[in-house]
């Protein structure tokens, strides 16, 4: 088989992998992708989708479905969890469409994972794999094959690493620690039913408090609810899910104010998430292969940007090769130029916007202080940065850092 002719290999079937098979797709590969899990899914529960998601939807050929999807927001609002104090509002209305060109919106994950599923699918040829381990990934100048954890070999003509905050594929090139932020992530679906009817905002909605806070916004319709807990733990962390209980959560809220303290006693599953984040790094490609997603720039929840720039990656990366007429070694360069900087901007970011939520003492007062009296315009100003990405500019970065007109 010649070079031209083989698959690309997509580790990972999460968003970020699905977004990468259909932005190669559109650029007329045969993609592989391999997922660990028995079966094609995606578990959690809410996410927000900036301007910049609708730009990624649009430019992979899904915004119809994910707009049907999503729940538009009216505005975002941050609250102080001890006093009910309104840190800050920012309408979501008309006048922050005309500005960054979409709206915002929250989102189930499996409504984001199975619009690209869908996409996928109808685009181009694409085989799944489930049930399938990588365990190593050996390249020579055409080709890069990959074995999973029953012994089968896949050879294919590049190798995408969307395989998320663990990745093999990171591992193989990078082999950098993972840093166990010691924050714990509870997250749950409560049916609207059962929600405060005093907290149904058709909002992002946050409650900061000291070391912790609460998330809630509207899911499916207004129909459910999305119900995030944070906290610092004590315990010493390991990076991962397990189980649970109502008991440790209720012991890392005392103090808070008792509209908020009512989304604690709402979930009914009680898994956690102990989260990490990598130091950014400044080369994820290494000749055939590169990386996608979290496995290239693992970051924290506090920006709500996870999803949203691993399909920004994959729109990047489905630019990249059209304009070097598919030249797989040297649009892998240029994706990784475009991406670099502004991922790391979010994993930074992230970081210091962790550290504003959870502010005590009068680094509160300072939190609290802050954003006093800035309207939604001084808003939007300081958000262009971020929502104002789309497929036009998505490899400007690329040009400014190679000194080379890409």
């Amino acid at each position: 088989m010649s070079n031209q002719n083989m698959p690309i290999l997509v580790t990972g079937g999460g968003i970020g992998g699905f977004a990468a098979a259909l932005a190669l797709a559109k650029r007329g590969f045969k993609i592989q992708i391999f997922e660990q899990a028995p079966e094609i899914g995606e578990i959690g529960a809410g996410i927000q989708l900036g301007p910049n998601a609708f730009n990624a939807f649009d430019a992979l050929g899904i915004g119809d479905r994910a707009r049907a999807r999503a729940v538009y927001t009216d505005y975002m609002v941050m609250h102080d969890a001890i006093d009910e104090y309104q840190v800050g509002r920012i309408e979501t209305d008309e006048k922050f469409i005309q500005r960054f060109g979409n709206p915002y919106a929250v989102i189930h994950r499996a409504d984001i994972h199975g619009s690209l599923v869908e996409g996928a699918q109808e685009v181009g040829d694409i085989e799944i794999i489930t049930d399938c381990r990588i365990v190593n990934v050996e390249q020579d100048q055409d080709s890069v094959t990959i074995t999973d954890h029953k012994g089968n070999s896949y050879t294919g003509q590049a190798l995408i690493g969307a395989d998320g905050v663990k990745s093999v594929v990171r591992e193989k090139y990078v082999g950098d620690p993972a840093l166990v932020t010691g924050h714990v992530v509870y997250r749950a679906v409560v049916p609207k039913a059962e929600f405060p009817e005093d907290l149904q905002w058709n909002a992002a909605s946050i409650w900061v408090g000291p070391n912790c806070h609460l998330v809630h916004y509207p899911l499916r319709g207004g129909e459910e609810y999305n119900v995030v807990v944070t906290f610092h733990s004590r315990e010493q962390e390991e990076w991962g899910v397990k189980d649970g209980s109502k008991e440790e959560v209720l012991s890392y809220f005392e103090g808070i104010c008792p509209k908020a303290r009512q989304l604690i006693e709402l979930p009914q599953s009680w898994r956690r998430w102990a989260t990490a984040d990598r130091e950014p790094i400044d080369q994820w490609t290494y000749g055939r292969v590169t990386l996608l997603g979290d496995a290239a720039h693992p970051t924290t929840q506090y920006m709500a940007q996870g999803a949203c720039m691993a399909m920004e990656d994959a729109v990047t990366l489905g630019e990249a090769l059209r304009i070097t007429n598919n030249n797989i070694v040297e649009a892998f360069e240029i994706y990784q130029r475009a991406r670099v900087a502004r991922t790391a901007r979010i994993v930074l970011s992230s970081r210091e916007m962790g550290k504003l939520y959870h502010a005590k003492g009068v680094q509160r007062m300072v939190r609290n202080d802050l954003w006093r009296g800035r309207s939604s315009e001084g808003f939007y100003e300081a958000m262009a940065w971020l929502y104002s990405w789309n497929v036009d500019n998505c490899l400007d970065a690329a040009k400014h850092y190679s000194g080379t007109a890409a």
